[in-house]
């Protein structure tokens, strides 16, 4: 069996009804984090949206500077960091700075966003969001990669910028992009970046297993999906009931579900016809035994290319206490991770 890599994501969300306090919501999760660290998995990751009630993570970059320093090991990426609200060469220096103050442990995990009101509180125009993906990840690129360059493009003209300081990666941090569209897996193929494909594997992953030019092993497809270790029959139940974020009658469920309802593209049709072919790719939780977890991920790296599975932190489901979900995390990286390193 190859290697797959272990991360968890978190997006700081403070569940209706909860007790805590925000800043009692990111010292826990950042607290987590800093377990995770120890465990030995391999990354950490954090979402973004903007202007939600419960608080979902707006700002990854921050964040991330505060599990640089919390952490030593793990790599620190976003799934992921909406591109087209962000200038490219700000982007460009706070990354580099990221790199060194987490001596060079930075990812780079980037989408187009998708929701009409965010492009419009943010300033800029849904339309325009193909453009500055594109041009934005052109010119992170001669950021990182070049001493000194210009651009000329549709949405960016750039004279003599010098990134300083440089990242400690060379080249920069290592590009993951999020498809939810043939296209964007295309994209990700195109630029020899990794793939966070979500929905429909006709659409979001065959193109880029297709035409990736990557030798196999260079290759990383990367898939939020959560995994509960227990023997417990009833818990088993439960948590096997859970969907994923698309699905079900979870608070995050129901706003991705508000969001899908203002939007008809390549991006919501794909999720439908996943769904009405039995092609989606699995993201809806999975628990057992050790063994049991172990022969699930076998079968899901098997089936869709998986090199690297990225679990829920706490936060991402209800309830105040991180306990249950850190000895969940002990247990997977003591029984599970193992058997794939």
């Amino acid at each position: 069996m190859s290697r797959i890599r272990f991360g968890v994501i978190y997006d700081f969300r403070k569940m209706p009804g909860s007790a805590l306090s925000m800043p009692d919501i990111y010292a826990n999760s950042l607290d987590q984090a800093e377990r995770v660290d120890d465990l030995g998995f391999d990354h950490i990751w954090l979402t973004e949206h903007h202007f939600v009630e419960d608080g979902y993570l707006p700002s990854p970059l921050a964040v991330s500077g505060a599990l640089a320093a919390r952490t030593r090991n793990v790599m620190l990426g976003q799934d992921v960091l909406l591109l087209p609200h962000y200038h490219p060469v700000r982007l460009a220096e706070d990354l580099a700075v990221l790199d060194n103050l987490s001596r060079g442990r930075m990812m780079l995990g980037v989408g187009m966003g998708y929701v009409p009101a965010e492009f419009a509180a943010l300033g800029s125009h849904r339309k325009q969001r193909l453009s500055r993906m594109e041009e934005g990840l052109d010119i992170l690129e001669l950021a990182w990669q070049q001493e000194r360059f210009d651009y000329e493009g549709k949405r960016y003209q750039l004279s003599d910028v010098r990134v300083r300081p440089r990242p400690v990666q060379e080249g920069g941090p290592p590009t993951w992009i999020a498809a939810m569209s043939e296209a964007g897996a295309l994209r990700a193929a195109r630029r020899g970046a990794h793939l966070l494909p979500q929905g429909d594997r006709a659409a979001v992953l065959d193109p880029y297993l297709a035409r990736v030019d990557r030798a196999a092993e260079e290759r990383r497809i990367g898939i939020v999906r959560p995994f509960y270790v227990t023997e417990d029959p009833d818990l088993r139940a439960a948590f096997q009931q859970r969907a994923s974020a698309f699905s079900g009658d979870s608070h995050i469920a129901k706003l991705y579900r508000e969001w899908f309802a203002q939007i008809d593209d390549a991006m919501t049709r794909q999720l439908e016809e996943g769904e009405a072919h039995g092609r989606t790719i699995p993201q809806s939780f999975f628990a057992g035994t050790p063994d049991e977890c172990i022969a699930e991920l076998e079968a899901f790296a098997q089936e869709f290319g998986v090199t690297d599975v990225i679990l829920a932190g706490w936060g991402t489901s209800a309830g105040d206490d991180p306990t249950e979900s850190t000895a969940n995390l002990e247990r997977f990286a003591k029984e599970v991770m193992p058997h794939f390193s």
